[in-house]
């Protein structure tokens, strides 16, 4: 029986350290079980092994992370001590918040390239037609903008009409994909569901670049409308973290 038990508890262990997301909540759940406050030292990561069920190393990356955070502060010899209050709420927030900014900006890394490369090909090759469709997509972005609408449908299109204007739909294509991975998860990014707009007013001089073909110009913008939203993200993961 003993035997058969603890391969159970093996087995749970296993289980859990699989899901690494969940060790942020087992330890706040164990400071709080525990009423530790700021000061007072977490027990060794080796007792949370045991205690908890994961992985030495899953417990190290989130120590880590909490580190990174200003949580704790972390000594070989004085161990791992709570520099900030920790509670269910105010740290999972803090976690959330860190989590999604660094997605978004990784995100951004990808896209900013090949939004770039894609304006460049398209103020190059696109046709009379594109143009147009392009103008009448931006004016369309800027009139729901002004009118205080949800302008995130009418920017997808913009940028749809401006991929499609490369003649290479791989372009769309894999932007799309990488849009995909990161609004599948945060629908709403820091509860913001219009994170950006203030880049918004710059899609129209982006589209007159466009169909003037002044290339540099339009790449300019591109990268200022990308750098624009990541600055925010940055903005907004500081201040909740500070």
């Amino acid at each position: 029986m003993p035997e058969k038990s603890q391969q159970k508890n093996l087995a749970t262990g296993a289980e859990m350290a699989e899901e690494p997301r969940d060790v942020p909540h087992a330890l706040i759940k164990l400071i709080e079980e525990e009423g530790l406050k700021v000061g007072d030292r977490l027990p060794p990561e080796l007792e949370l092994v045991r205690r908890l069920g994961f992985g030495r190393s899953t417990i190290r990356e989130t120590l880590k992370t909490w580190e990174s955070m200003g949580v704790v502060s972390r000594n070989k010899g004085a161990g791992t001590r709570l520099i900030a209050e920790v509670s269910r709420n105010t740290l999972r927030v803090a976690l959330t918040i860190k989590h999604e900014a660094e997605s978004l900006l990784r995100m951004q890394q990808v896209r900013r390239p090949l939004e770039i490369e894609a304006v460049r090909i398209a103020t190059r090759l696109a046709t009379p037609d594109q143009r147009r469709i392009i103008n009448a997509r931006a004016a369309e972005l800027m009139a729901v903008y002004e009118a205080g609408e949800d302008w995130r449908p009418a920017d997808h299109r913009f940028h749809k009409a401006v991929h499609e204007a490369t003649g290479n739909s791989l372009f769309e294509q894999i932007i799309e994909q990488i849009l995909k991975c990161f609004h599948d998860i945060y629908e709403t990014p820091f509860g913001k569901p219009h994170l950006g707009e203030a880049s918004i007013p710059l899609h129209r001089p982006l589209a007159d670049a466009i169909i003037a073909g002044d290339e540099d110009r339009a790449a300019e913008l591109t990268a200022t409308i990308i750098d624009m939203v990541c600055a925010e993200t940055q903005e907004i993961a500081e201040e909740h973290n500070g």
